[in-house]
């Protein structure tokens, strides 16, 4: 939550999660399941696309490019490596992928205390 700047509520009410699964293939068969709307962190409603809902709104260039980053790293993993090497994986893990060429994901992680052992000065948005 500390990364997409909502609240609890917020994310319950505009990005809910699709409950509790074992497996990624258990979420995935549960989402197909249900008739959940759009109104979920990832929205796999649409037949052609993905839709990430879980960040709030920015009007800061770097906050943006670092979204779009973790979004490219997150589909990136996916098709890389399989369910169970991806269901095992720490944050420490998926940060330690990050790349020097994702410079704006670096410094948010580091601006919202996310990032592994480093600590970072920039004020972060509210």
């Amino acid at each position: 939550m500390k990364f997409t700047r909502r609240t609890e509520a917020n994310i319950n009410h505009w990005a809910s999660r699709y409950g509790v699964a074992l497996t990624a293939k258990d979420t995935y068969k549960n989402v197909k399941k249900k008739n959940w709307g759009r109104y979920v962190a990832v929205n796999l409603a649409n037949y052609n696309t993905i839709e990430f809902r879980i960040f709030r709104g920015t009007l800061r260039y770097k906050t943006f490019i670092a979204t779009l980053q973790l979004v490219d790293m997150i589909c990136r993993l996916a098709i890389m490596i399989d369910d169970k090497a991806f269901e095992k994986m720490s944050w420490s893990d998926f940060v330690l992928q990050i790349g020097s060429d994702k410079p704006e994901l670096i410094d948010y992680l580091k601006s919202k205390r996310l990032y592994v052992n480093e600590i970072h000065t920039e004020t972060e948005e509210v």
